[in-house]
């Protein structure tokens, strides 16, 4: 049955002859994409309409606002029928206010504070020690827009130095092919080097914090892990935003993660990137089976999500093969190597290739396979032939096989800048072999524990698992990037392979580990895949950290012993800190707050302190109070490293 609406609408689509029909059925689609932008015929020609104009206008200010949403509701119900017993006759699926999830463009990633900015700590002794926790703020993108400004911009750099073979020593000038190591908040560091490696890292690794539906024993990690669904999402989506822009338009990230969270950060990565640029998901194995597991079931892999900025045509990863060469008498300087002529058609899908290949030399005739089409047709055979490019099996002695194949010359490959495609066939073989049998995280642990003992670092990943990873998606001198550094498994890895590398990391074993083993990897320490790629020693770093400010505060605070420490923190913070605008300072002093228990007070001081000002803003560094706190070496390498800006 016709409704009256219906009646009525059609009336109006008619007048548009067969704009809006097919074969005398309402095209829905264009319809409701004319409404969408407002097209200014059928908006006019609907408000022309006494009915229309009465069930969707409404009168605002003395003017008529026509109810486009409203009309679109009624184009994506079935046939817009309003007395149907069902509102969709003829579809089932998903719907989300009413509409369906392939006719409309609000289905997003939604999770609380995903359109802030969250600094998030990585140290437990920072953010858990007692329940000490520095209350975090979560900085609202567009409320907070002067706040994240301050909290964003490029950081003081102290304490700069440069590692060769010969030990460490002060350093005022950076280079573009130094190695940099950075010290402090991993967000705050990546805005610190934007300006310099914007576009200009070709590998990203990344081996964030998992996140686990329940404390388990695997969640050990000296950093803090701990995180909440809706908090995990932000702290990795501010990085991945940032992290995007230093990578280079034909670059790749590697993101290494757990089975719990593996598929919420597909879609978060999805959203930053966009779902065109992913690249593929490989398994890795952790470790051998357990049976003590929930479910009965030991889950023994995590997960690699490869994304790029690049393009399906662009070789985002690849190989150098070492490949065998033969010289012949018909080509004394032109090595040459054979190659499959046929291509993946039949001869009926391409009969223009569907002919008997004869041997000019001896007459000798191939015939096409009808399953397997050659790769040349009848037209172009002689043109491919006199370049050399065509060869028989019959012209050699020493030749195998019973068909033509192609002849690549060896100065040809050598002319190729595109490498050589990663097959699954390949990955099989080389690659998921390392990342499936040679990458578990034993082999890690016992490496750092070839160093310096187990109780150094946890859970550090293998330096085999790396070097596939460079291999296929780096070549020599390009820049590696890890800002999750922990014990420099990846800065190693691309030492040993000629790699340029940049690593940050807050927790203070940078000092007894990452460092140390980097110092290592220059005098030629013969752990991991020293022996595989010949490492014998070289290199250099430059080393620097964030100068802190309020940071150095929060971290007395919390290793305070006694009301009288607290109490001299107190009265220096006074004069140099910077808190909340909050807080009313005047109450803060008086005698009540000493009256409290001792770990009240720490939270009281913890929570006054702006966490905006956890580190010196290079902004600052010409004032007075700043030159005075950091060494002339220092202030000549800041101007140095943030000379892109003009100083």
């Amino acid at each position: 049955m016709e409704t009256k609406l219906n009646q009525e609408i059609r009336t109006v689509l008619e007048k548009f002859d067969d704009k809006y029909f097919i074969e005398g059925i309402v095209n829905k689609n264009k319809v409701i994409r004319d409404l969408d932008s407002y097209d200014t015929d059928l908006v006019k020609a609907l408000l022309l309409n006494d009915e229309l104009k009465e069930r969707f206008t409404m009168e605002i200010a003395d003017a008529t606002v026509i109810k486009v949403n409203d009309l679109i509701d009624v184009f994506e119900q079935d046939e817009y029928w309003q007395d149907s017993y069902t509102k969709y006759s003829k579809k089932i699926g998903l719907t989300i206010n009413g509409k369906f999830l392939d006719e409309t463009s609000e289905v997003v990633l939604d999770f609380p504070y995903k359109d802030t900015v969250l600094k998030a700590s990585m140290s437990k002794e920072d953010t858990d020690q007692d329940d000490l926790r520095p209350n975090e703020p979560f900085l609202n993108e567009v409320i907070a827009r002067e706040e994240i400004d301050t909290l964003l911009s490029e950081k003081i750099l102290v304490s700069a130095k440069k590692y060769t073979s010969e030990g460490s020593s002060e350093v005022r000038v950076i280079s573009d092919e130094d190695n940099l190591i950075l010290k402090g908040n991993n967000l705050l560091g990546l805005y610190s080097i934007r300006e310099r490696f914007t576009n200009k890292v070709k590998m990203i690794y990344l081996d964030v914090p998992y996140f686990f539906k329940k404390k388990i024993a695997e969640d050990s990690f000296k950093y803090n892990s701990n995180f909440r669904m809706s908090t995990w999402l932000v702290f990795l989506k501010n990085r991945i935003e940032i992290a995007r822009e230093l990578l280079s338009e034909d670059g790749s990230i590697w993101i290494n993660i757990s089975d719990d969270g593996m598929h919420y950060l597909k879609v978060l990565v999805d959203s930053v990137f966009g779902s065109e640029s992913f690249v593929g998901t490989i398994p890795r194995k952790t470790r051998d089976g357990k049976s003590d597991v929930p479910f009965n079931f030991s889950q023994d892999f995590d997960w690699l999500l490869v994304y790029t900025k690049g393009v399906e045509s662009d070789a985002i990863v690849g190989r150098k093969i070492e490949r065998k060469y033969i010289v012949t008498e018909d080509f004394p300087d032109r090595p040459w190597r054979s190659a499959d002529l046929t291509k993946q058609t039949t001869a009926k899908e391409r009969e223009n290739s569907n002919f008997t290949m004869v041997n000019p030399k001896t007459g000798k005739e191939y015939p096409a396979n009808p399953k397997r089409s050659w790769a040349v047709t009848k037209d172009t055979f002689q043109s491919w032939y006199d370049k050399g490019g065509i060869g028989f099996p019959d012209d050699y002695d020493f030749m195998r096989g019973e068909k033509p194949f192609r002849r690549v010359f060896k100065d040809e490959d050598d002319a190729k800048d595109k490498p050589t495609a990663v097959y699954s066939d390949l990955l099989l073989k080389e690659f998921v072999t390392t990342v499936l049998t040679k990458a578990k995280n034993k082999s890690g642990n016992d490496e750092i524990d070839a160093l310096f003992g187990r109780d150094e670092f946890d859970y550090a990943k293998p330096e085999g698992l790396l070097k596939a990873i460079i291999e296929v998606a780096t070549k020599e001198n390009d820049f590696v990037l890890d800002f999750f550094m922990g014990s420099a498994t990846t800065q190693a890895a691309a030492m040993k392979m000629n790699r340029r590398f940049i690593g940050i990391e807050q927790m203070d074993y940078i000092n007894t580990v990452s460092v140390p083993r980097l110092q290592k990897v220059i005098e030629g320490e013969q752990g991991g895949i020293s022996k595989e790629v010949n490492w014998q020693g070289g290199g250099s770093f430059v080393y620097a950290e964030l100068m802190e400010k309020n940071t150095g505060f929060i971290k007395e605070i919390v290793n305070a012993k006694s009301m009288t420490e607290l109490q001299a923190i107190f009265k220096r913070m006074l004069e140099t800190a910077d808190f909340d605008f909050r807080v009313d300072l005047e109450e803060i002093q008086k005698d009540e707050l000493w009256q409290q228990a001792i770990d009240d007070q720490k939270r009281l001081l913890i929570k006054v302190i702006d966490k905006n000002q956890l580190y010196y803003n290079y902004s600052e560094i010409d004032d007075k109070n700043v030159l005075d706190l950091i060494s002339s070496n220092d202030y000549k390498f800041n101007k140095n490293f943030y000379r892109d800006r003009g100083e």
